[in-house]
């Protein structure tokens, strides 16, 4: 972020002491304590409904998180010559949730069951407090399905590129050599996810609203001298809320080799307030089913340059396939009863 952005400053009411950077960011000692900017690449519409969403949280005193900063003309985000958009938010110093610290997150999972009971909702008339938009009204009815045949498609097409490509290096050897057991894997994830919800839309009565963060993860989750403090709210959607859970539990579970005992305290932690649902359960296991780290691995690869592979790329591709029999052991041991 260049000085040209900070400019942009002066079209918000604050006084400005000092900046630094930060990550893809520029942190703002200001009148109105720490701040911070950055860019916005998201919908601009969508920016209303987090607004909204985030004055939710501080007015009921939920939770510390984020707030966004008005311009002195009432816009939440303002933009440069280039058309570039930025936000400014609230901001407090402290550190990254400690990933390898176990205590600490499942008090990070902990601390997640509590931002999703402020983040519950009635029907979707009552999320008139948060957004006025009809997209809410069928927002709720969210389901991976959509995005998992998406994901399919994009696979089957990196699969058809590999097959195709003449001399190969041998991170692509090793990939085309599990390439069809993992997307195995992902289309019969699909196909079961499918009949699931054309059994739960049958059965499925009155429902709650939920919005989720998005992108529930260490990154945006600090350690500060007042508690947690939640960053970054701009990808977040109308959802079951074992989206976040997933997210959370799968980053973790892979630093950790899908350790059994840990997936179970942390969905311990997270049911000490919030019990899941059996439909949840489901939900959670679909989404951990899903090879999304292959997926993930496969589609760096094809959106990347081929002349030169990174040797990290291998090293990703040997640890997922040495994991797999122990993620595999891991859903039938913690979701056997479902």
């Amino acid at each position: 972020m260049n000085d040209r952005a900070v400019n942009l400053l002066e079209q918000y009411d604050i006084e400005v002491f000092k900046t630094r950077k930060g990550r893809g960011a520029i942190l703002c000692e200001t009148s109105r304590g720490c701040l911070i900017f950055k860019e916005y690449t998201g919908n601009v519409e969508r920016l209303a409904a987090i607004d909204r969403l985030l004055a939710h949280l501080q007015k009921y005193n939920c939770i510390q998180a984020e707030c966004l900063i008005p311009t002195k003309d009432s816009e939440l985000y303002v933009k440069d010559y280039d058309g570039v958009k930025y936000i400014l938010k609230t901001y407090m110093d402290g550190r990254e949730c400690n990933m390898n610290d176990h205590e600490e997150c499942l008090n990070a999972v902990r601390h997640l069951a509590q931002l999703h009971s402020c983040m519950e909702f009635g029907q979707p008339e009552d999320l008139s407090e948060i957004s006025d938009s009809v997209e809410c009204e069928t927002a709720y009815v969210y389901s991976p399905l959509a995005e998992y045949e998406k994901r399919n498609r994009e696979l089957k097409k990196v699969r058809k590129y590999l097959k195709q490509r003449g001399q190969k290096t041998w991170f692509e050897i090793q990939l085309q050599q599990v390439f069809d057991s993992f997307l195995e894997q992902a289309l019969t994830v699909t196909a079961e996810w499918e009949e699931y919800e054309m059994l739960r839309k049958t059965q499925q009565g009155s429902f709650k609203v939920h919005y989720c963060h998005g992108d529930y993860q260490y990154h945006n989750l600090l350690r500060t001298e007042h508690g947690w403090f939640v960053i970054n709210f701009e990808k977040c959607i109308v959802d079951d809320p074992v989206r976040d859970l997933y997210l959370f539990m799968r980053k973790l579970l892979e630093k950790s080799n899908w350790s059994i005992s840990l997936g179970k305290d942390m969905l311990a932690a997270y049911e000490e307030l919030r019990p899941l649902s059996a439909v949840s359960r489901i939900d959670l296991y679909y989404r951990l089913a899903y090879p999304e780290k292959f997926r993930k691995i496969a589609n760096f690869y094809f959106n990347s340059g081929k002349a030169w592979i990174p040797g990290r790329n291998l090293e990703k591709l040997e640890k997922l396939v040495e994991q797999e029999p122990l993620k595999q052991k891991f859903l039938e041991e913690v979701f056997r009863s479902i």
